[in-house]
């Protein structure tokens, strides 16, 4: 198995309602799952080939709950990157080098039957996990922004966050509303609906605590 560390940050959007219920091991809100997610590797490595500074995406969806499979998956891989740092990104993304189930991309890719080609394409991310505010894009495929949550009296911004101990994405992130767009294979639009921004800390055998 080759080794890979990555250190950096998220910003997820899924079609579920802001507390997604996913999160506490119930079922989605719609019954069904919809999901973007931008990851920005500040630090990290795949075997001898750096990743410092490079971003990847995905977008997925599943008829029923995630456990239940039978998703759709779409990569997407910053052109930045070369052969080998393409190939360590996608490897990350679809579990492999990875020991089974021990991080949220290699189980989404274990529950998916459909994983398309990468798409290889310039990606932006600009996210702040304490104001919870983003604005990512990859041309030509995919694009998000999230906000806080807003109270719907007053119209102040009502800060919230999920803590999982033993989370296989995060121990603790910030929780506010998105809106996203893909095109291509896995075509989805999620408009005010649930999304976190956490920090990202991996390895070949899971979640660095």
């Amino acid at each position: 198995m080759a080794g890979w560390e990555l250190h950096g940050m998220e910003f997820g959007n899924c079609n579920c309602s802001y507390g997604c219920p996913c999160q506490f091991n119930a079922l989605p809100s719609k019954g069904y799952c919809q999901a973007i997610g931008f990851f920005r590797i500040d630090k990290g490595h795949f075997s001898e080939a750096s990743l410092d500074g490079l971003n990847m995406a995905i977008a997925v969806k599943w008829p029923g709950a995630v456990h239940e499979g039978r998703g759709t998956m779409q990569p997407i891989i910053d052109e930045r990157g070369n052969e080998a740092q393409r190939q360590g990104m996608l490897s990350i993304l679809t579990g492999k080098e990875t020991d089974p189930f021990s991080t949220f991309w290699a189980v989404y890719a274990a529950m998916c039957e459909t994983i398309l080609p990468p798409v290889h394409t310039r990606i932006t991310i600009d996210l702040d996990m304490q104001a919870r505010r983003a604005t990512c894009t990859a041309d030509n495929i995919a694009k998000g922004r999230g906000e806080p949550i807003l109270n719907p009296v007053n119209g102040t911004e009502h800060r919230v966050g999920i803590v999982l101990p033993n989370g296989f994405e995060y121990g603790q992130n910030e929780v506010g509303r998105g809106w996203s767009t893909t095109t291509g294979g896995v075509a989805l639009t999620l408009e005010d609906s649930y999304a976190h921004w956490c920090e990202l800390h991996f390895n070949e055998h899971g979640r660095i605590h």
